[in-house]
C-alpha cells in the first residue's frame, strides 16, 4: 500500500527515526521542555505512543500478509497498550519515588545515630543516621554539652540551622 506517493513500510520506518530522535532530544533537554507543556500533556508518554506505534508497525508490515488498515490497527492498539503499561509501571512510580526519598529537617527529632566525628565541648561533630531512603550525615552538637566520644549511639533531641542537638542513648536507658 502507499500513502502520500510513499511506500507504508517506509511511512512506519521514518516515523520510527523521527519519534526515536525526538525521544533523545527528549531524554537531553526534557528539564527545559518541562514547563511548556500542560501537566496532562506527556510527552514522553506521546512519543513512546509513536514509536510503538512506528515500529510494530514496521514489523507487522514486513512480516504479516494483511491488510495495512488491519495492521494500523493492530498497531495502534499494541501501541496504546505498551504506553498504558509504562505508564503505570514506570512513570508513575518513578514521579512517586522521587518524591519519597526527601526529608524535612523536623523528621529527624527522636531517631537514633550513630556519632562518626566524636562531639567535644563546646564544639560539633558529626552524626550519622540509617533510613529507608538512605545514610544521612549531619552536623551536630551536645544538647547538654558534654563530650560525646566517636561510635557512640545518640538520639536526636532538636534539629536548628540544620544541626543535629543529641544525648548520648545508653545514658537514656
Amino acid at each position: 500500500m502507499e500513502l502520500f506517493g510513499y511506500d507504508i513500510q517506509t511511512i512506519y520506518l521514518f516515523g520510527l527515526v523521527v519519534s526515536g530522535i525526538c525521544t533523545l532530544l527528549l531524554i537531553l533537554f526534557g528539564d527545559v521542555l518541562e514547563g511548556i507543556f500542560p501537566e496532562s500533556f506527556s510527552p514522553t508518554l506521546v512519543f513512546s505512543f509513536l514509536t510503538f506505534l512506528s515500529a510494530s508497525g514496521y514489523i507487522f508490515e514486513k512480516i504479516l500478509t494483511l491488510n495495512s488498515f488491519i495492521i494500523l490497527s493492530i498497531s495502534l492498539v499494541l501501541a496504546l497498550i505498551l504506553v498504558t503499561l509504562l505508564n503505570v509501571f514506570v512513570l508513575i512510580p518513578l514521579s512517586s519515588a522521587e518524591e519519597s526519598i526527601t526529608f524535612r529537617e523536623e523528621d529527624l527529632k527522636g531517631r537514633v545515630g550513630k556519632v562518626i566525628t566524636s562531639i567535644p565541648v563546646d564544639g560539633f561533630g558529626e552524626v550519622v543516621i540509617d533510613g529507608i531512603s538512605g545514610t544521612i550525615a549531619m552536623p551536630a552538637k551536645s544538647y547538654k554539652n558534654e563530650p560525646v566520644p566517636y561510635d557512640e549511639k545518640v538520639l536526636v533531641i532538636d534539629v536548628k540551622e540544620s544541626v543535629l542537638y543529641v544525648l548520648p542513648y545508653s545514658s537514656l536507658n
